[in-house]
């Protein structure tokens, strides 16, 4: 026995001294926590066996084992190995303050799902703004976790660039700026039932560098980018092209005539902004793109004030230039168009009066709350509407069943709705006051 324990302490010990020595920093010295405090819950942190081990405890909130020291621009590793019944995550540039919340834990988390969703690698805002980078984006990604083995994870930050890895496999590719600096720290859930404590999560091989770090290129990877109206470089490479500069009405003229509304539609700070008949009685009416689209992925955030009605428009033209198909965009709480239609056919992201929206309540932004939006058009006619990172609506234009619908729709009477092989992308003057910005489109 002392013989084993001997060559696993001299194993270790190299293994560290490797790691320095090539710019790695080892977080868990594989003997006890130093360098480590836990915040918020009271699951138990323990180590065994070289391994750092988490407990589920019933009746706690969220656990958090962070490090004493933060961090910015870093490379992480570490490898975990989790219970298959149990959810977990790795919190990066994260913060707790006594004027927030109480102290509670929140700010970047790198998600660790055994479960059959599969979003391990993807980003969460903890205690914040919840998804940012749900692994529907990359679902490949996700799948490289293997339950019931250690599975390493790899995250990347420089900037406003953050990136994700699992089992060298790329993940999440985020841009954003809310939290340049914070602590590293291990979760544990909480859980709901008594009879779920005693599930474990455990993490070895902690490591960190901070000097000379070079991000993985990630070029095929869908890229969620926070910064309003900019384009990364991923981006740009991948052929995307902002369709609003943020200070500008470049590009963009009134549906019905050959420049832009004098007035209604307004740029202020940043966003391109709709407002509502009691600032603007005469109507501007809605605006299009110069440029006509034909397969394309439009990506964009909206505002919405309350009781605002507007929506995104495409395919539009052989029966009068707003009409056509329609991403709707509706507050569903006080809108009563909500209720109107088929089914929930004019519902938030819904395909307008012919396709409900299959939203989670939980992934719609409340009113005054940025949403994120994505039209797909592929070639073939296949279309999704996104919203906030989950596809709601798929279809086929011109199938049969999609004939079908238009049948017993107020599109019925219109000649070949929705069939027009291109047209400008539009943006709905309803009457409410809404706001656009980061609008961004790639051909397909």
């Amino acid at each position: 026995m002392k013989i084993r324990l001997t060559t696993l302490l001299v194993f270790m010990s190299s293994f560290l001294f490797a790691g320095q020595a090539d710019g790695w920093e080892y977080l868990f010295n594989g003997k006890d926590l130093s360098g480590w405090k836990q915040l918020n819950g009271k699951a138990k942190y323990e180590v065994v066996n070289g391994v750092i081990v988490g407990t589920t405890v019933a009746n706690t909130p969220n656990s958090f084992l962070t490090t004493e020291k933060d961090y910015g621009d870093f490379i992480l590793e570490v490898e975990l190995k989790v219970d298959d019944r149990m959810n977990s995550g790795i919190q990066f540039r994260s913060l707790s303050k006594a004027d927030y919340n109480n102290g509670r834990v929140h700010g970047y988390q790198c998600e660790v799902d055994p479960s059959a969703r599969a979003w391990s690698g993807g980003i969460y805002d903890e205690a914040r703004r919840g998804w940012l980078y749900p692994c529907t984006f990359n679902p490949e990604g996700g799948k490289a976790f293997r339950n019931g083995e250690w599975n390493l994870y790899r995250i990347e930050c420089v900037g406003n660039d953050m990136r994700t890895f699992l089992n060298g496999k790329p993940v999440a590719h985020l841009i954003d700026d809310m939290t340049p600096k914070g602590f590293i720290a291990l979760q544990v859930h909480s859980i709901n039932k008594a009879d779920q404590a005693g599930r474990q999560i455990k993490w070895r091989n902690v490591r960190i560098k901070t000097k000379d770090v070079k991000l993985t290129l990630m070029d095929d990877v869908f890229v969620v980018n926070m910064l309003p109206n900019q384009l990364s470089e991923t981006e740009k490479k991948q052929g995307f092209e902002l369709l609003f500069d943020g200070q500008t009405t470049n590009g963009w003229e009134s549906a019905s005539a050959d420049q832009f509304p004098d007035k209604g539609w307004v740029v202020k700070d940043g966003e391109l902004v709709i407002l509502s008949k009691n600032e603007v009685a005469k109507r501007p009416g809605d605006i299009v793109t110069t440029e006509k689209f034909k397969a394309f992925d439009f990506q964009f955030e909206f505002k919405l004030t309350k009781a605002a009605n507007s929506g995104i428009k495409y395919r539009t033209g052989n029966n009068g230039p707003s009409i056509g198909l329609e991403y709707q965009i509706l507050d569903d709480a006080n809108h009563p168009d909500a209720n109107q239609g088929a089914v929930g056919n004019r519902k938030m992201a819904s395909l307008y009066d012919l396709i409900p929206s299959e939203t989670e309540g939980r992934f719609v932004k409340p009113v005054g709350q940025w949403n994120r939006g994505r039209l797909v058009v592929y070639p073939d006619n296949r279309v999704e509407h996104w919203l906030n990172g989950v596809k709601v609506v798929e279809y086929t234009i011109d199938s049969n069943i999609f004939r079908a619908l238009v049948a017993r729709s107020k599109y019925s009477e219109y000649k070949d709705f929705g069939l027009v092989e291109e047209s400008p992308i539009l943006l709905q003057d309803h009457q409410d006051e809404v706001h656009f910005r980061s609008l961004k489109i790639r051909k397909l």
